[in-house]
Formats: C-alpha cells, structure tokens, sequence
C-alpha cells in the first residue's frame, strides 16, 4: 500500500535560499543535499571527509554540484566562521556520530561531536545574526526508552542508555535550551528539532546497520548474520524523513516560533517490525538465493528491543505523512542498492537518485534504474 500524501511546493521556499547543511557527506545528508540543489538553493555542505566512496556523495560527486567544505563540528573557529561568512536563511544539522555501537567504543568523541558539536552550530547561527531557520536532527533514540508497546511523543522525556542514544537527548536539551533563553520569540532565529525512526535506503555503508552489512554480505555471497532479529523497530525509507525535515523547515520560514519545537517523522505504526522480518523481505527482493542467519549478541552491548514513534502532531499540524509501506520501502531499497552498484558513473547515480525523488513525489512503487 503507498499512500499519496499532500504535495508541497518545496521549491518556491527554497530555490534561491542559502541553506547550510551539516553533514552533507553522509548518507540522508548526501541525499538531502542532492535534492536541496535540485530545489535550486544555494546548498553550503560541510562534514567530515566521506567514510566510504561508495556512498552517494562521492559516487554522484556531489561536491560538483554546490559548495562543500570539509569541517568537524567540533572545531568552533571553522564553525563559526561558515555562519559567519554563508549567513544562511536555512540550516539543516545533520553532522554526527550516528552509530549506536561505535559510541560504547568512542563514548567521548560521540558526546563531543552529538553534544558539543550541536551546541557550536547553534552559537555559530546565534553569532552571524541573520535572520534563521534551523532543524536540528536528532534521533528517536533520543527518548527514555521504557521498552514498552508505546509509540513515543514528543512530549515524553529525553533520555538513552547508551552513548549515542544519551548524546541525542543531550542535543535535544542544547537545541531547547538555546530556542528558550537564547532565541528568543519574535527573534531572528526559529529553532525545531527532528526526531526520525530507522532510516533505511540505497546509499547507506555505515558499519554494524541491518541493510548495509546485508548488502556486504549478500553481495560477497556469504550469509547475512542477524544478531538481534526480534528487535522491532520503526523502519522508513530515507526519503520520508527528508520530506519530513524539508516540511518543517518550510514550516518555520513560513510561520516562524508557531512551529519552533520538537517533531517525530516516523513511519506508520504497521512499520514498526523485526529486524528478522525486514531481513525476510530483503533477502527475498535481492535474489540470487540471499539469506540469513541469527547470531548471539555481543556481551555487554545493550541495545533497544522496542521501539517506535507517534508521528499524530507531523501529520495533523505539518500535513506530513509517510508514503511507502515496510514492504515497498525494504524492496526499493534492495532494488535501488542494487541500481547503485551497477551504475556506471557520476551522472548515472544521479540520474537514479533524481528518479528515486520522483518516484517517492509521485507516490509510485516502481524502481526506475540508471
């Protein structure tokens, strides 16, 4: 079932904007900043150096296409220095460590990058003094997870167990913080964050994720190791949380400190399923006699069992909802990784991911290769 959802004219907010996006190199970045330059803004990208080039922003060679510094959020002078110089109209946060295990490894990088990190941008915007608006992302790990067959609200307190998940409810309360003493109402700057549920899509080669460790071992014809399959989780493909995050910033140039808050873009409820199911019905849209296998658990690595997300406040005051079922959004994204792979050069992954777009705006079901 695909749901066709209310169009927005996102290009007459956008086209012609300076819009600085953090984190451009990684995967929904590279993929919001590809469509923000279609929108026609004025992209300012600024992130790390890409960890794999097999994502979309070095394939598609995306720093062709717009302005891209390479930046750590952590280092205030070049932060503040890009607000400063871009006085962006729009900024999208997106930089971060976004890897549950890797923050039990690197604890303290995650709180510098997810925390510190949020609150250098947020200075950095306060200093250029332009006039703003900022969606900050952060997770739906974000909140006190109770482990409970309970979809969270924006409402319900921060929290998080783990590095990473803690260091998300830390940049909630940074982004509150500076919205409620520092960007004032009727001020220059309109602050909301983004809390998305677990992005799935073609482009994505982050470690120890469902979909990319399937399409590493599928594509090397070894066995998928699931080590977590009865996990549930609130699964969306990557271009729903996108809509989601350029709805809000529309909202907040458009409406200002009416919609200034914090925001669930999550998949409906019957999206809300196991790891197991989605390795199920991966595996089965890839071919080629893919499978998997449940493995035990790495010792001492706690990780949610339950989670989702109450996306009512999105849908009824943004006119924002997911379009793609668990069972298009896992098959187009095996079929699109699939396309990605194959693709020949620069201009055919962006031919693809333009499609992609398309197909997503249209509400259709059918993957278009490069």
């Amino acid at each position: 079932m695909m749901r066709t959802g209310d169009q927005h004219n996102f290009e007459a907010s956008y086209a012609g904007r300076r819009v600085w996006l953090t984190g451009d190199t990684g995967f929904k970045g590279s993929w919001l900043a590809f469509w923000l330059h279609r929108l026609g803004a004025q992209v300012l990208g600024s992130a790390l150096t890409a960890e794999t080039e097999e994502g979309p922003f070095v394939r598609a060679e995306l720093s062709q296409l717009y302005r891209h510094e390479t930046v750590d959020i952590r280092d205030w002078e070049r932060v503040a220095a890009l607000a400063r110089e871009s006085q962006p109209e729009v900024v999208f946060h997106l930089a971060a460590q976004a890897l549950v295990r890797r923050s039990y490894g690197e604890p303290v990088e995650t709180f510098d990058t997810n925390v510190q990190g949020t609150a250098h941008v947020l200075e950095a915007v306060r200093l250029a003094d332009c006039p703003c608006a900022v969606v900050v992302v952060t997770s739906d790990k974000c909140y006190e997870n109770r482990e409970e067959d309970y979809a969270y609200r924006e409402e319900d307190p921060m929290g998080g167990h783990d590095p990473y998940s803690a260091s998300k409810g830390c940049a909630e309360l940074v982004a509150a913080s500076y919205r409620n003493a520092l960007f004032v109402p009727g001020g220059k700057v309109h602050l909301a964050t983004a809390r998305a549920g677990n992005v799935i899509g073609p482009g994505d080669w982050a470690a120890d994720r469902i979909v990319p460790d399937a399409v590493r071992a599928i594509h090397s014809g070894q066995v998928l190791s699931v080590r977590n399959p009865r996990a549930v989780r609130p699964w969306q493909h990557v271009l729903e949380p996108l809509v989601g995050y350029l709805r809000l910033g529309q909202a907040l140039l458009e409406q200002g400190g009416a919609v200034a808050e914090g925001w669930n873009f999550g998949p409906d409820p019957a999206s809300a399923r196991t790891v197991g199911e989605l390795a199920d019905i991966f595996c089965a849209a890839w071919g080629d006699g893919a499978s998997w296998q449940a493995t035990p658990e790495a010792a001492n690595l706690h990780e949610a069992h339950l989670l989702q997300l109450a996306i009512d406040k999105a849908v009824s005051r943004l006119n924002w909802r997911p379009k793609w079922d668990f069972e298009t959004t896992v098959r187009r994204t095996a079929e699109g990784y699939r396309a990605m792979l194959a693709a020949a050069d620069a201009d055919a992954v962006r031919r693809f991911m333009a499609a992609e777009i398309a197909a997503y705006e249209a509400g259709t079901g059918s993957t278009d290769t490069p």
